[in-house]
């Protein structure tokens, strides 16, 4: 199974997210237009993978007016905030449990991803949660 994260790096919070048993570039569009519905970055970073290097993928922000920002090649330290929110979700839940479908994966990376962003306190937030500080940073940016 492969997964994509839309994260608001200030806030930590989970903007959106699709889970695909496939590397078809359409479950990262998915997750992008998702995410749009939310709000809409000034700048979105991602690695240099061939998901986030397709025209599709480069024309759909280049259409919503959003900057492209690339990490350098093999520097997952570029994208510290998401490698870490990943390797968080594989330590935390994916490694300790046997999967047996797809469905199962899935409600277990919804359910992190809810807890993630809605109970999880980080230290970088001052101990807040994602879901507070992305509301309180969208309530006082609109």
């Amino acid at each position: 199974m492969y997964l994509v994260a839309v994260i608001d790096w200030y806030s930590r919070y989970i903007v959106s997210w699709e889970l695909s048993q496939s590397l078809e570039r359409s479950f990262v569009l998915r997750a992008l237009r998702k995410a749009f519905m939310v709000a809409k970055p000034q700048i979105l970073n991602s690695d240099q993978g061939s998901h986030f290097t397709s025209s599709d993928y480069i024309e759909l922000l280049q259409k919503n007016n959003i900057a492209i920002s690339m990490d350098g090649k093999g520097r997952a330290t570029d994208n510290a905030i998401t490698e870490r929110f990943f390797r968080n979700l594989k330590w935390e839940k994916i490694y300790y449990n046997t999967y047996t479908t797809p469905k199962r994966v899935y409600r277990d990376v919804r359910t992190y991803i809810d807890e993630y962003n809605r109970t999880r306190p980080h230290q970088s937030l001052a101990y807040a949660k994602p879901i507070e500080f992305y509301r309180h940073t969208a309530d006082t940016a609109g």
